[in-house]
């Protein structure tokens, strides 16, 4: 069918809308989407969902539209594509519903066709429900947070997400591949239909390989027709090298067929197509995870869907944005955590080259909150699973699929082995060309209360090593899956491995300080294929789950342990983010993403320093936490006082210079809690701190602070100067206060305004600041570490745009620009 954007201006009202008065008597706000109605929201303490959601309140929302439905359309069908709506969404015409869809991350195709009036504008109204509070154990956002899409094509026609293509096998310079196509038969009459798939180089026009293929379809029915074919010298897909094709399917419908064939007088025919890679994917546990027949260990990230200060909207610029950065920092993979993400995110990870460990359910029947899916599990599973799977699995980013996180059934409890298999199958009916994995997690839940007694009950705590209990409890949920996600379990590896020597492993969510310790011996044996780690980038909710705090010896916290500083206890009002990431809610890369790149193998060096007034005091890290080390040597009224130096360097050795004298060189440790650093202790002067790594004797790279001088300009570092006008594009323009030379000043606090003019909308104005209570839609904002972030939004108007931020006490600093059309 074919595809219309219909992003453009709807109609956004907050409430339920059941009326057509209610039109007139609210008469809204215009929006674009994908939208966000739960970002420009208030934060209050007395939040339902708390610390889960950032403090932020579910609501209803509603979103209406008026179409024309073209008279030329009436023998066509006609409908609606949605890449996800948050959540229990209804979808009425015209006043009247056709549609419930209740899981907010699934795609969902409704059927306009017997209810709209062609040739006259009909209403489309959405109504959204994320007021059953908590829903979620992390920020959700609500409503049209994703793009809709206007479908229209013949009564005989190829279905929303029904081209199917995949790699049989590579040999002898040519690929073996299969696609399947799904044909929709509307009509009253049986069908024959031809069906031809082109292969094309993505931005080339001559066919590499066709196929065709003709297929009956019954009359009201369906039927998928399968072909192959053969790529002659194939350009392969892989993350390091993002080669991709273009599928087209077209069917054309020869004719009626009774007890014999009929001509059509009109041949009518329908097309579509997709993005697709040339990729193989095997895992066993002796030549571990290959792709086209090339062993890759996966340096990946969980990842939330929140896109940070512009909350759940889901655009590809923003999407690209993230993969880019993660990649230049080391990542080859991230996990869509815990739920299917967007087409956009899926399309980035095509284009750029990024590994997908595709997710697609937090809670079974189960509930791990009382307003989650699981309330709908048992009714909706299947639907939603078919409906994710067959919109990705085109996708050579796509490398393996999940069937849940930390699900409370993993035990057995609530026919959770038999929904284990079950859920599995249906992915292996779909598609069979991928391993089948699941986040499983300790013990600490999903036991009946005999076995429970006596277990730790903290968060993700680790399993004991004294029993096989964790081997003996799980071993029916995982026995259908191809790969066994253990999360933050990796003191089991070894010891399953001996259990269960088939065994493909996966450490699917890891503690983000440990990865120095943990990453040798990932690479070091194949039945391991790699490690996640929770966070990839920092995310809305679950607020305060990684946090480090500086103590007293003989403080009361200090016996508690890390689980002192879970948000139960820890994260009051106004905590906002995880506080988890190796990058913020802007994309700044945090130490713990510097330590994790140079652990990864980068050659830079790395200088952070603790802050003086916590020298000699006791460090509590949060198990999702990470040490409070700052790029920064800026210490007033502490001259003279003991301040310690961390140095990431994956060196043999490192040397400290302040102000030109040398203050010793140190072996890297190589040994835990963190390889691939050095410790120093000086007295702090300001000045030029410098770090340099060697091996052999040579200098390989440096790093430096300096002590900067007084706050005195606002840089503007916008990311492109263009964008174009399609109502999706956006420019990052980051901000930094700077000393009079130039020189960053990274613990300046300063007060910021933004305005935006002309063709783009300041969509979105913050800062990296997990404590805070400020409406990032507001055009006002405090810098965090010295630093925020302007987010500017086409709209479909073209011509100049211009951002001026400004401080008092500052001169005003301009950024400009063009929307151009495409």
């Amino acid at each position: 069918m074919l595809q219309i954007d219909l992003d453009e201006k709807w109609t956004f009202r907050r409430g339920f809308l059941d009326s057509a008065a209610q039109l007139e008597e609210d008469p809204g706000e215009e929006v674009n989407l994908p939208h966000d109605g739960m970002i420009g929201t208030p934060v209050t303490a007395d939040a339902p969902a708390r610390s889960d959601s950032g403090y932020y309140h579910g609501n209803l929302t509603n979103y209406t539209k008026n179409v024309l439905i073209p008279d030329e359309w009436k023998n066509e069908c006609v409908g609606l594509l949605f890449d996800g709506v948050m959540m229990n969404a209804t979808v009425e015409i015209n006043g009247s519903l056709i549609c419930r869809h209740h899981y907010g991350y699934t795609p969902f195709y409704v059927d306009l066709t017997p209810w709209v009036t062609f040739g006259e504008e009909n209403r489309i109204t959405v109504n959204t429900n994320t007021s059953m509070q908590p829903n979620s154990r992390w920020y959700t956002g609500s409503g049209l947070y994703r793009s809709v899409r206007l479908c229209h094509g013949q009564k005989l026609h190829i279905r929303p997400d029904g081209i199917y293509a995949f790699t049989k096998e590579v040999a002898d310079g040519i690929a073996f591949l299969e696609a399947q196509v799904e044909l929709d038969n509307a009509s009253q009459e049986n069908c024959l239909a031809e069906v031809t798939v082109i292969i094309q180089k993505e931005n080339g026009e001559e066919a590499v390989a066709q196929s065709r293929v003709t297929v009956h379809v019954n009359a009201m029915g369906t039927q998928t027709a399968r072909l192959t074919l053969q790529v002659k010298d194939p350009m392969c897909w892989s993350a390091e090298e993002p080669n991709l094709y273009q599928i087209r399917a077209l069917v054309k419908n020869l004719g009626e067929y009774r007890t014999h064939y009929e001509k059509a007088a009109h041949i009518s025919s329908d097309e579509d197509s997709s993005l697709f890679g040339i990729r193989t994917v095997t895992a066993d546990s002796v030549r571990g995870l290959q792709i086209n027949g090339t062993q890759v260990k996966l340096k990946g990230g969980c990842l939330h869907h929140d896109n940070g200060l512009i909350g759940a909207v889901s655009l590809y610029e923003m999407e690209a944005r993230k993969v880019k950065k993660l990649k230049e920092a080391g990542f080859n993979a991230i996990r869509t955590a815990h739920n299917p993400p967007s087409k956009a995110l899926i399309e980035a990870c095509d284009r750029l080259g990024m590994y997908i460990f595709d997710e697609a359910f937090d809670a079974w029947g189960m509930a791990k909150r009382g307003g989650d899916f699981s309330q709908f599990f048992a009714a909706d599973w299947e639907k939603e699973l078919t409906a994710f799977v067959k919109r990705d699995r085109t996708h050579p980013s796509v490398i393996l699929w999940s069937t849940g996180n930390e699900i409370p059934e993993r035990g057995g409890l609530g026919n959770g082995y038999e929904l284990a298999g079950k859920l599995a199958c249906a992915i292996r009916r779909l598609d069979g060309t991928r391993p089948v994995s699941n986040g499983i997690c300790s013990m600490w839940s999903g036991l009946d209360d005999k076995l429970a007694a006596g277990m730790r009950k903290e968060q993700n705590a680790g399993e004991s090593t004294d029993s096989f209990l964790w081997e003996e409890v799980t071993e029916p949920f995982a026995a259908g899956l191809d790969v066994v996600g253990y999360n933050y379990m990796e003191e089991l590896y070894e010891r399953d491995h001996e259990r269960y020597p088939e065994r493909v492993i996966l450490g699917s969510e890891n503690f983000p300080k440990e990865i120095g310790y943990r990453w040798p011996f990932v690479e070091a044996h194949p039945y391991v294929i790699g490690d996640f780690t929770w966070t990839a980038w920092d995310y809305l909710g679950e607020a305060g789950i990684g946090k480090a705090a500086y103590v007293d010896p003989d403080d009361p916290l200090v016996e508690k342990g890390p689980w002192a500083l879970m948000p139960q206890y820890a994260s009051p009002f106004p905590w906002r983010t995880a506080n988890c990431g190796d990058f913020d809610i802007t994309g700044a890369i945090r130490p713990q993403g510097a330590y994790r790149s140079i652990v990864w193998g980068s050659g830079r060096t790395c200088l952070y320093s603790m802050h003086p007034k916590d020298y000699g005091k006791t460090e509590i890290v949060s198990m999702w936490g990470f040490p409070a080390v700052a790029p920064l040597w800026d210490y007033a009224g502490f001259e003279g006082r003991p301040v310690e130096v961390i140095v990431f360097s994956g060196a043999e050795e490192v040397e400290l210079v302040l102000n030109g004298s040398p203050l010793g060189r140190k072996r890297v440790s190589t040994e835990k809690p963190m390889p691939c650093t050095v410790r120093f202790e000086t007295g702090y002067r300001p000045g030029k701190l410098e770090a340099i790594s060697f091996c052999g004797g040579k200098e390989v790279s440096r790093d430096v602070l300096l002590t900067p001088g007084e706050p005195s300009q606002i840089a503007l570092l916008p990311e492109k100067k263009e964008m174009c006008a399609d109502g999706h594009d956006l420019i990052c323009v980051g901000i930094e206060i700077r000393d009079s030379e130039g020189n960053p000043v990274r613990d300046a606090s300063v007060a910021l305004r933004a305005e935006a003019e002309g063709s783009a909308k300041l969509t979105a104005f913050g800062s990296g600041n997990p404590v805070t209570a400020e409406d990032y839609t507001d055009p006002h904002t405090i810098t965090c570490r010295g630093c925020a972030l302007a987010v500017l939004r086409a709209g479909y108007e073209s011509g100049p745009m211009r951002l001026t931020v400004t401080a008092e006490g500052f001169p005003p600093a301009v950024f400009t620009g063009e929307v151009f059309q495409r």
